[in-house]
């Protein structure tokens, strides 16, 4: 119900995550109005998960959503020294971000959502050396989440590879304009839409 009230009040892409467990409840959600789904806990637990959604309604529905540490000191360690986590950042998973992020474009993911769960809400700044490690990586797009402060900090993500740039607190406390935002990184020689 909250998708299909918020799907008829605006006119932008709605990519909605957070529950989703199968093929039937991405159908039920674009039902309701969304026009992409974030799949990640789920896809952790089943990776076949991804290929199922992927298959039934093509890949450009389909968003990867990879909350990401360093690993911290004293855990065992990833080849990128990036772990995937879950349930907000908590709990570590082992799974090494990067070759996650692989995994998800060869089960066919059409996006990766990459949220920096260090940065997240921090204001410091995008992980840029998280962006552009996925992003040599794979083709798919990468949205950068997690630390925007400043306008630089967008333009430092799209100079390390992100395609799009997500942001919450800066817009929802007024501290930055999406008008600053996208003014920003237009002088900076990036296409905005």
């Amino acid at each position: 119900d909250v998708v299909r009230r918020t799907a008829e009040q605006v006119f932008i892409p709605l990519t909605v995550g957070g529950g989703v467990r199968s093929p039937d409840d991405v159908d039920r959600l674009l039902r309701a109005g969304a026009d992409k789904v974030g799949v990640n806990t789920a896809a952790i637990e089943r990776p076949e998960l991804l290929r199922e959604i992927s298959q039934r309604f093509g890949n450009q529905v389909l968003v990867l959503s990879v909350d990401a540490r360093r690993v911290p000191a004293g855990a065992a360690p990833t080849p990128s020294g990036f772990e995937v986590t879950t349930h907000g950042g908590r709990r570590g998973t082992g799974i090494d971000a990067v070759e996650w992020a692989v995994r998800g474009e060869e089960l066919g993911i059409g996006e990766v959502l990459l949220n920096s769960m260090d940065a997240d809400g921090t204001t410091t700044g995008f992980d840029v050396e998280m962006i552009a490690a996925v992003k040599s990586v794979v083709d798919v797009p990468v949205i950068a989440s997690g630390g925007a402060g400043s306008v630089a900090d967008f333009v430092a993500a799209a100079r390390a590879g992100a395609d799009a740039v997500l942001a919450a607190s800066v817009f929802h406390y007024g501290t930055l304009t999406i008008a600053q935002v996208k003014a920003g990184l237009a002088e900076a020689g990036f296409a905005v839409r």
